[in-house]
């Protein structure tokens, strides 16, 4: 969808529609998932020239153009978009070999990508990376100070575009997880940029590190609650969450239906590490951090609390005290983003929870709600002040944006 003054003016006139006409008249819509389809100079044009060599770029491996980081390829994919430069939807495999340059300008250039949120009807962005991995786990792959240098580089990036947006797009932070003082200088350094979230390696573990609910990482969990910055978990935010993207689908099966399985899987990834999060002590410690998950729905939710309370009260093995049952964890620490759901979602938001559920589209990976995501929504929740909370003031508050 180029951008015109028609689309601007649209998105003027729908905003100004009353609520019958508009279900989202007035309300400064936040859209706390979507991705950046990082340009192909996005390292190497801020990077020392001592470091370019080692920075993410596109090269050609194989006859085919792939990101690395010196001499190992980070990214097979190009730009993990479907949403077309001419502002169609791909649904087949085609995308696959697409680059930033075959994809809708919104998706790489932050200028253009506002033009279209108003367009939309969207005031803001939480934006996720791809090339580094959703939670820079693929930055382990160089060394020590040049990956530092590609998470430092990114981080600045983000910090622009926020600032250069006015306020609008809001980036959530990498770290140097490999290293905790690092981490923490990192998310100091982020906070005098404006920053507002951070993401982290789910599974540091498999790399030797502590896991997270081990005191190691408390010097972390200490500066995000000084700083009032929520812990984003997304979807595969770990090698060990990607390796179950890869493996949960049967060898048997065609790569379409191991994809949709892959990519259910890396859901229950996700709950695995938000379950071990809740019962690790972490929350005691920290009674006011900020959880969230991100691209993992929420249906599971209302089962999933009430599976953890049962096995708690009938668990006949050795169990850590907890102040609070999983369902007060939940509704005090933690918040959770969906997308595609749409059956009987106003019920569903209160059982989990009016004031811990935030919508999202994906924009533009391969699930992602396009075109028209708000309407889709709005046909699902139809209740004025759940729609206010979950498109909006939910978001503003656990991210601090001023609206």
């Amino acid at each position: 969808m180029a951008y015109s003054v028609d689309n601007q003016e649209r998105g003027a006139v729908m905003n100004q529609l009353s609520p019958v006409a508009n279900p989202l008249a007035g309300i400064k819509v936040i859209d706390v998932d979507t991705h950046w389809t990082e340009p192909g100079d996005l390292w190497t044009s801020r990077a020392p020239a001592k470091m370019r060599e080692f920075m993410p770029q596109r090269k050609m491996v194989d006859n085919e153009l792939r990101w690395v980081m010196g001499d190992k390829t980070i990214y097979i994919m190009g730009a993990a978009s479907v949403v077309a430069r001419d502002g169609s939807l791909c649904r087949d495999p085609s995308f696959m070999s697409w680059q930033v340059e075959d994809c809708h300008i919104a998706c790489s250039d932050m200028g253009e990508r506002l033009k279209w949120m108003d367009s939309e009807g969207v005031y803001a962005h939480i934006i996720y990376p791809n090339i580094l991995g959703f939670g820079g786990q693929r930055a382990l792959l160089i060394d020590a100070d040049q990956r530092l240098a590609a998470t430092q580089i990114y981080n600045e990036a983000l910090g622009d575009a926020q600032k250069d947006s006015g306020q609008r797009l809001f980036g959530m932070a990498l770290l140097p997880w490999w290293d905790i003082d690092l981490s923490v200088k990192e998310v100091k350094r982020c906070v005098g940029m404006g920053l507002r979230g951070v993401n982290i390696n789910s599974a540091p573990q498999i790399h030797g590190l502590p896991d997270l609910a081990e005191s190691y990482w408390d010097p972390l969990w200490e500066v995000c609650v000084e700083h009032d910055l929520p812990i984003n978990f997304h979807i595969g935010s770990s090698d060990d969450a990607m390796n179950w993207f890869g493996s949960a689908g049967w060898p048997s099966m065609a790569d379409g239906n191991r994809a949709v399985v892959g990519g259910v899987a890396l859901t229950m990834d996700t709950i695995r590490v938000l379950l071990n999060f809740m019962m690790s002590g972490v929350l005691d410690r920290f009674p006011t951090l900020k959880v969230v998950s991100v691209e993992s729905g929420i249906g599971w939710i209302p089962f999933v609390l009430a599976q953890m309370e049962y096995g708690i009260a009938f668990n006949p093995g050795k169990k850590v005290g907890l102040s609070l049952t999983p369902k007060e964890y939940f509704q005090r620490n933690f918040s959770a983003c969906f997308w595609f759901e749409n059956e009987d979602m106003e019920n569903t938001i209160r059982k989990v929870g009016e004031d811990n559920v935030m919508f999202e589209t994906d924009f533009p990976h391969p699930t992602c709600l396009y075109p028209d995501g708000l309407g889709r929504l709005t046909q699902a929740v139809q209740d004025r002040s759940l729609l206010e909370k979950i498109t909006s003031t939910n978001a503003a508050r656990i991210y601090n944006i001023p609206i």
